[in-house]
């Protein structure tokens, strides 16, 4: 058995050798956009960068990157003849391996793609999905982007599929060494996603409970959402002083993270560190990640954290409200607080950083939009300051009085409420304190035990 397994630990030395020499695969990123919606050549840039931003987040080396015009779609190709011509020459003179279209592409337009291109091609979802499947480390985020992955794959049974005996991240669609390839008719696929969703079903159980537990505990709890690579994981460490992966790059977090912070104001809160949005993000991609995203439903307080030294900045704003939207969270009585982390405010130009400091400290957002820069900490102190404002708003305070031989009952105000002012008298401490609705009901059944 020794023999047995020494054998197999040299094959697999001997496999991850022979990844780390093997060259990146040569990629081609084609934009297409439609003329008729008046995009400005900034959008069509940033959309260009963003969709280069993705393929690299998977170590492709792009050698080519264009936009192409969409005048009308061409049912066999979505692209017209003449940009299949021009970028099957660019293929072949790069050596390029894999083509990412930066659309949805319907299962024939890709296999005729392919065909026309020597090569092979995925659309945005594809792509998205293929990063989600190298960052998923824990066992719930697997099962998301599988759900995701098997949806997406539904009508794409002519592929090759590897999840069920992957070596490495992500799923199939870029293929690689040591993968067998399995082919999964309609049945098997409709089968384990029954079974995804119902280990899913017990993800969210799971986090219920967690939540009653927080909510007798009396921690509220803070999401922090924003646009992929907004630098909210950095801001997370920031505020938690946790070793969450924080990197200059697209969808660098997948897995949810959530800390235990104290408040400036001496109370605690639970924050939650989540997947990044992202412009055209797929339905059934929201709808997978459902579970993880309840946390942001759940929350008390929602802290949208902005890049904004980005040049698209409002564009991504208005994409992460949209998904907010789609979630219920900022629909007309929802109830939900947010308030803005103006991010990155250190790679900011001097004139630029002057006119936002203004606006954040004198603007009509001034109560809701706090510029910080998570790396350098700049801001952080009045974001805190902020969501413990905000955490405590709905409370109401009351002036009680409690002996000071009750020690018990001084401390749990202390713990579960905000002690603004205290008076001892004689025998007696009088206390103002802001006790929120479900405290102040435990503490009137505590005072007539």
């Amino acid at each position: 058995m020794s023999e047995q397994r020494e054998r197999s630990g040299e094959g697999r030395r001997k496999r991850q050798a022979v990844d780390a020499v093997r060259p990146r695969t040569v990629a081609a990123v084609l934009c297409p956009y439609a003329p008729t919606a008046q995009r400005e050549e900034r959008d069509r840039e940033a959309k260009l960068e963003e969709a280069v931003g993705l393929a690299r987040a998977i170590d492709l080396e792009v050698k080519l990157a264009e936009t192409a015009p969409l005048r009308r779609i061409t049912p066999a190709t979505l692209v017209g003849k003449g940009v299949v011509e021009r970028i099957k020459a660019a293929v072949t003179e790069q050596g390029v391996g894999l083509v990412v279209v930066d659309d949805k592409l319907t299962p024939v337009q890709q296999r005729n793609l392919e065909k026309a291109w020597d090569a092979k091609v995925i659309d945005r979802t594809g792509l998205i999905l293929e990063i989600f499947g190298a960052r998923a480390r824990t066992h719930e985020g697997r099962l998301q982007v599988e759900l995701a992955a098997l949806d997406y794959q539904r009508g794409r049974l002519v592929r090759s599929w590897t999840h069920l005996e992957r070596q490495r991240g992500g799923f199939g669609f870029l293929g690689g060494p040591g993968e067998s390839q399995i082919e999964i008719d309609r049945r098997l696929i409709g089968e384990r996603i029954v079974r995804i969703k119902r280990d899913l079903e017990g993800v969210r159980r799971t986090r219920a409970v967690n939540r009653v537990g927080r909510r007798k505990a009396r921690l509220p709890t803070v999401a922090l959402v924003g646009y992929t690579n907004a630098g909210k994981s950095t801001l997370f460490n920031r505020l938690s002083g946790a070793g969450v992966m924080a990197k200059d790059l697209l969808f660098a977090t997948l897995d949810p993270a959530m800390r235990s912070i104290k408040l400036p104001n001496g109370k605690a809160c639970v924050i939650s560190d989540t997947v990044g949005f992202v412009s055209d993000l797929p339905t059934h991609l929201v709808e997978a990640f459902r579970a993880t995203l309840e946390e942001v439903l759940e929350a008390d307080l929602i802290v949208h954290v902005r890049d904004i030294a980005h040049p698209d900045s409002e564009r991504q704003r208005a994409d992460v409200e949209a998904v907010l939207h789609d979630l219920g969270v900022i629909e007309e009585g929802a109830g939900h607080q947010i308030i803005e982390a103006l991010n990155k405010i250190d790679v900011l130009p001097p004139d630029a950083r002057r006119r936002l400091q203004t606006r954040s400290d004198t603007g009509a957002e001034r109560h809701r939009q706090y510029a910080v820069s998570a790396v350098t900490g700049e801001g952080v102190q009045q974001l805190l300051e902020a969501v413990g404002d905000f955490l405590g708003r709905a409370s109401e305070a009351r002036e009680v009085s409690v002996p000071l031989s009750d020690g018990a009952t001084i401390a749990w105000l202390y713990r579960h409420g905000e002690v603004r002012s205290r008076h001892d008298d004689g025998e007696t401490a009088r206390l103002t304190v802001a006790l929120d609705a479900a405290a102040a009901a435990q503490f009137e059944r505590r005072l007539g035990r």
